[in-house]
């Protein structure tokens, strides 16, 4: 519901500056129109922004308190191959060959500051990449990597760059978060979450932690 408010403030923010440009576009006047032509344009641009970032900000998910925000499952399909089943909270299920030893899932993350988290903003995420990597230096140099795109899946507008670029003047905070490579292994289950420190990965059956165990 708060990213709904927050999407719906932003879009009235937007169309209000894009009345403005349409009455400031409208003058006559030439010398007076073309400088505020170029003042509407520009606020136009700023509005038509607002809105592509109230669209994009709908694409991530709030977090909720101490819950996992999704579990990742393996099944060996060859030497150093396996097929990775990532199940979300929302009941969304995807899956991807990964080549490779271990794995490292990404996110991208919205902080909101002290006075927005005290009212009961948590973090939203939105999950960026999927990858695997091999122990071994030689065949991670000389094998291809195994790396999807999970965020452009989740939305038809990306102002992720706009926002890492506008940390110091945007209402939020935005970051990437990482879940630390962990071994992939035949039936191996993981549980992420989200902390303070970004994604955490964490075994949660018995060829997960025997794997992790190994890699240790």
């Amino acid at each position: 519901m708060f990213y709904y408010l927050i999407a719906a403030l932003i879009v009235v923010g937007g169309l209000c500056l894009l009345y403005v440009a349409a009455r400031l576009l409208g003058e006559k006047s030439w010398l007076v129109g073309f400088i505020k032509g170029l003042s509407g344009l520009m606020v136009a641009g700023i509005g038509v922004l607002l809105i592509l970032l109230a669209v994009d900000l709908l694409g991530y998910k709030q977090v909720m308190s101490e819950k996992p925000i999704a579990t990742l499952s393996f099944e060996r399909l060859g030497e150093q191959s396996f097929r990775a089943v990532l199940l979300e909270n929302d009941g969304r299920e995807s899956r991807f060959d990964i080549a490779g030893d271990q794995w490292q899932l990404d996110a991208r993350i919205v902080r909101w500051p002290m006075m927005l988290a005290s009212l009961g903003a948590k973090p939203a995420y939105r999950l960026d990449r999927l990858g695997g990597r091999y122990y071994s230096l030689e065949k991670e140099r000389q094998n291809n990597r195994t790396i999807y795109n999970l965020a452009k899946d989740n939305g038809w507008v990306d102002l992720w760059p706009l926002m890492l670029s506008a940390n110091d003047w945007l209402p939020m905070q935005a970051q990437y978060g990482s879940a630390t490579f962990l071994p992939m292994a035949d039936g191996a289950i993981y549980s992420i979450a989200l902390t303070s420190s970004g994604l955490v990965g964490k075994p949660i059956n018995d060829p997960a932690k025997q794997a992790v165990q190994r890699w240790q």
